[in-house]
Parts: C-alpha cells; sequence; structure tokens
C-alpha cells in the first residue's frame, strides 16, 4: 500500500476511534473512505436482517434531492444485493459500477454519479452491511485497483465497528440493572447530572421519580426471593411503559426495591399524571402492595435552583411521606400538606447517628 493509502486508513481510524455514537462512527468511517477514495459520495448501511433490508445510517460528501446525511429510513431490499448477505471475511472483496450499467445505473445517473465501489462490512464472521463510495459523472472510473483499496478500508472499516459494538455492550452492562433491563443508578447520576445543567442552561422542566415498591420483603420472606424478583421485573415493565410517554425519559432501578424515572422537558403536571396512573396499575400486581411514589420537579417552589442531590433528597423524601401516609398517588414536593413535609425532611440537618434518621437512603446519599 502506498503512503498516501496508509495516511488515509490511519486518519480513518483515528475518527473512527473518536467517535462514541453509531451514527458518528458511521459517518467518520464513510467520509474516511470517501477521502481515501477521492468520491464526492459516501455512505454506510446496515443489514436489519428483521426486515430483509439495507438500511442506510449516514450519507456523506456531496447529496443530491432527496439524500439526508442521518435519513430516518432510506433502505433497501437486501435481495437486490444478494452478496452482501453471502459475503465472507476470508474472501474480502469490493466491486466498481458505472452509470451505464444494469443495476445501479439508473440510481447513479438520476443522481448525476457516473460511477460507485461497494464493499461488504463483514463482522466477526458475520455480514454486517455495506460500505458504498461514489464519483460524479465526468470524474474517472473507479479501477480493479481501487476496488482492492475499498476491500481494504471496508475491513479497517469492520474492525472499528466491531469495537464499537463491543465497547457499547461494556456500555450497556455498566449502565444497566440486570434484573429489570432498566437503567441502573449510575446511568440515573449520569441523566441527572445532565439533566440539571440543561436546566440552569435554559430552563428545560426536569422531573426526579422515586418510586418503593410496597411489601417486597414480606413476599420475599413469605413466598420467597424468585417471587420478589418478579415483582420487581413486572413493575420495572410498568415503570418503562409510564417513561415511554416522555421520548427521552430514562427509567432506572436504583437497586432493592427502589426505582426512578428522569424526565425533561415536560411540565410537572404530565409527570404527575402519568406517575398517578402507573401508581394505580402497580396496585394490581400480582403480591406487593402496590407502590410509593415521590417526585422533585423544578415548575414546583422547591426553593434554590436544585442540584443533583437536592433532587434526590427531594424526591426520597417525597417518597417516604407518600408511604407513611399510604398515598394512592405520588406526593409532591413542596405541594400541599405532605410536599412541603417532604421539603423541610429533605432540607433538615443530617442527624447526629445514623439511628436518628428513618430514611437510610439519605445517609448513602450525603
Amino acid at each position: 500500500m502506498e503512503a498516501s493509502g496508509v495516511r488515509a486508513v490511519a486518519a480513518l481510524v483515528a475518527g473512527m476511534a473518536q467517535a462514541t455514537r453509531l451514527p458518528e462512527v458511521a459517518r467518520a468511517a464513510a467520509e474516511g473512505a470517501r477521502l481515501a477514495l477521492d468520491g464526492s459520495f459516501a455512505a454506510l448501511s446496515v443489514w436489519e436482517r428483521e426486515r430483509g433490508r439495507l438500511r442506510v445510517l449516514v450519507n456523506t460528501g456531496r447529496l443530491v434531492a432527496g439524500e439526508e446525511e442521518y435519513p430516518a429510513d432510506e433502505s433497501y431490499a437486501v435481495h437486490d444485493f444478494p452478496e452482501i448477505a453471502l459475503s465472507s471475511p476470508r474472501e474480502p472483496r469490493a466491486w466498481v459500477e458505472r452509470a451505464d450499467g444494469p443495476r445501479r445505473g439508473a440510481a447513479l445517473r438520476r443522481q448525476g454519479r457516473g460511477c460507485c465501489v461497494a464493499a461488504p462490512l463483514v463482522l466477526d464472521d458475520r455480514a454486517w452491511g455495506e460500505l458504498y463510495v461514489a464519483r460524479d459523472t465526468g470524474a474517472p472510473v473507479f479501477t480493479p485497483r481501487d476496488a482492492e483499496f475499498a476491500a481494504v478500508l471496508a475491513s479497517v472499516t469492520a474492525t472499528g465497528l466491531a469495537q464499537y459494538e463491543r465497547l457499547e455492550r461494556v456500555r450497556r452492562l455498566a449502565f444497566t440493572d440486570p434484573l429489570t433491563g432498566l437503567g441502573n443508578r449510575r446511568a440515573v447520576d449520569e441523566r441527572l447530572a445532565r439533566a440539571v445543567a440543561a436546566h440552569r442552561a435554559t430552563g428545560e422542566p426536569l422531573a426526579l421519580v422515586v418510586c418503593d415498591v410496597n411489601g417486597l420483603k414480606q413476599v420475599n420472606d413469605t413466598y420467597g426471593h424468585a417471587a420478589g424478583d418478579r415483582l420487581l421485573e413486572r413493575f420495572g415493565r410498568l415503570l418503562s411503559l409510564c417513561a415511554a410517554a416522555f421520548p427521552g425519559a430514562l427509567a432506572a432501578r436504583l437497586g432493592g426495591d427502589e426505582f426512578a424515572l428522569v424526565v425533561t422537558g415536560h411540565p410537572d403536571a404530565e409527570v404527575e399524571r402519568a406517575v398517578a396512573g402507573m401508581c394505580r396499575s402497580a396496585r394490581d400486581l400480582a403480591l406487593g402492595e402496590g407502590v410509593a411514589c415521590g417526585i422533585a420537579g423544578t415548575g414546583e417552589s422547591i426553593g434554590p435552583p436544585p442540584t443533583a442531590r437536592r433532587l434526590f433528597r427531594l424526591a426520597d423524601a417525597a417518597q417516604y411521606r407518600a408511604k407513611a401516609a399510604h398515598a394512592p398517588g405520588p406526593v409532591v414536593a413542596g405541594r400541599g400538606e405532605e410536599g412541603r413535609a417532604a421539603l423541610r425532611m429533605a432540607d433538615a440537618p443530617p442527624p447526629a447517628a445514623p439511628g436518628e434518621q428513618e430514611r437510610r437512603r439519605f445517609r448513602g446519599r450525603e
């Protein structure tokens, strides 16, 4: 490989290494390949097996009418490109097609492109997708040597994608509760920190919900921990359904019988209505005794601009008041008698000894 080719491969690898999300990884790969092959346009697609289609993740370079950098659903039937599905890592290859060719010719002409080179992406012995680079009409047609180089670029891209997928699996494990599949405490802390920063910068509404599944200890003692786990899983599904009403919300299990929901961009009243409905549904769960929920929202009179720690204390105190009062719905910190009691509880000085504080969770969040 010539020195220029080595530099191009190095640039592609560096670009993919700096990306943290799949669209960014795909763009770095496509743009790196476009520049390496002196193309005017490049795209990277993934094979969605359940749909039998190649879905375009990203388009880069000169886009024509109808093309978007990150298309919502630009896809093509994979049976039109069987070499993608049947590709093997033992035989890396790429091929050139021209505007006067029988298969992609019409599309190339319609887009003002004279030729393209396509290379399968193969990860861990499985066909993953396609790397595609095109040149405008009038530009030199890709040569067999260009196709060989494209195969090398596709192999490098596949290695980068495999590395991304491994890291993504690790990230999912690090931020996921293994029992319920929801986020974990680490995920809540990270999301809440970003949400608080956004609220302080733009005033975007923010609400933190803390929930405690009632009666878990009795279920464990009476029916065994497997039954208790089933109760937690079932409530986790209810919380996930509640989160689905708020795009971008995070549903999580903090540990034990505690759960949380982080919602941004929605008024406290909307969050309260959704959580109240979830509380009603939780009363119908087999075993258990429903759920106690507390809400700390930036739309209420809760004092100075919130920090993540204070929101947790407020939501936790509101949840404690909901449990103590056997409230059928959530208690909102700062609202009503119980909400004002939660505000006083959250803002009280820490106890001299742990035994003086009824809420073990406050100690864990100091």
